[in-house]
């Protein structure tokens, strides 16, 4: 892949985030979800590259969303798998609450997990607690490998859960080893990539999410030397019949080579709504002002990006009712 589409992504990711963003707090999810979408797909039509998404939200039936096998970019350049989610979080936004974003991220064809939209159960760590976690092991001892790994007391150990009934048994053991919790409404995949910043104060992640969201929390830990394992959860025996079609075995354990093979990939996210890594989109009148991450395994560089917005000269950055 070609250096320049780093920040030719965020591009991507920063008018996904504003066209969301417009939403905030007036309770339409779908439309904000759509808005994002429709950004994504316009800016995605400027790219040099071709690409295919491989996992994503949607099929090519559930329009507007970015569905699995569509084609992104112009058409020449490097061949990419790409996962997306132009708006993790949509009930967030919604609300008006914390941590949505606007995401993605790109591999070398066929190096991005080809699966079905559907659950994941995952456990995900930063660099310090790579290789000390077993999502086969109890949550207890997962808690106590990165209290040992991270040099602190089990009770200065923070887990984040999204707040669902499915993850009850999950908070209850989390509670009687003495650990904290940081209960999550949505928004899984800055649930993840919080576990590799130290400023965020979350050190691991516990619980069932989207698959989509696990391959792009992937790409994130792989950039930052962090950790996710995964195991895909099929709700149906519909979801169970197209694993099967795809030659997925749903025992096996996905390890950060299962969901993202080599050493060349990309993530990047804009923030939506305030966060403790991102901060939301700012609207100026005239102009909007967004707050964006990028980063490529192959070099770990990782860059936050500031960037000023003409809300006159980009149409489809403004809501449309």
């Amino acid at each position: 892949m070609e250096r320049s589409l780093s920040m030719e992504l965020v591009r991507v990711t920063e008018a996904a985030g504003v066209a969301a963003a417009r939403w905030m707090g007036r309770g339409l999810k779908n439309e904000a979800d759509d808005a994002a979408t429709t950004a994504m797909r316009l800016v995605f039509d400027t790219i040099p590259m071709q690409g295919v998404v491989v996992i994503g939200e949607g099929e090519m039936d559930e329009a507007p969303m970015l569905y699995i096998g569509e084609e992104l970019g112009m058409g020449n350049g490097p061949l990419v798998d790409v996962a997306v989610d132009p708006l993790e979080g949509t009930n967030i936004v919604a609300s008006g609450g914390w941590n949505a974003l606007a995401v993605l991220a790109i591999a070398d064809q066929g190096n991005l997990l080809h699966a079905p939209d559907m659950y994941m159960n995952k456990i995900a760590v930063g660099p310090e607690a790579v290789g000390k976690i077993d999502i086969d092991a109890s949550v207890t001892d997962n808690l106590l490998a990165v209290a040992t790994a991270k040099n602190k007391d089990i009770e200065d150990v923070v887990a984040t859960v999204l707040s669902r009934d499915r993850h009850l048994e999950i908070i209850e053991e989390i509670r009687a080893a003495g650990a904290r919790i940081k209960l999550i409404s949505d928004g899984d995949v800055a649930g993840a990539i919080n576990t590799a910043f130290d400023g965020t104060g979350v050190d691991i992640l516990f619980g069932h999410g989207g698959a989509p969201e696990g391959v792009i929390s992937a790409v994130a830990l792989k950039c930052l030397g962090g950790e996710i394992q995964g195991r895909l959860v099929p709700s149906n025996e519909a979801e169970i019949d197209r694993c099967n079609r795809m030659g997925i075995d749903l025992k096996k354990v996905l390890y950060m080579d299962d969901l993202v093979k080599g050493d060349d990939a990309i993530f990047a996210a804009t923030g939506v709504t305030d966060g403790e890594l991102l901060r939301g989109v700012r609207f100026k009148g005239s102009y909007s002002e967004t707050h964006s991450v990028v980063m490529r395994s192959k070099s770990g560089t990782v860059r936050f990006v500031e960037g000023r917005h003409s809300m006159k000269k980009k149409p489809h950055l403004v809501m449309q009712n």
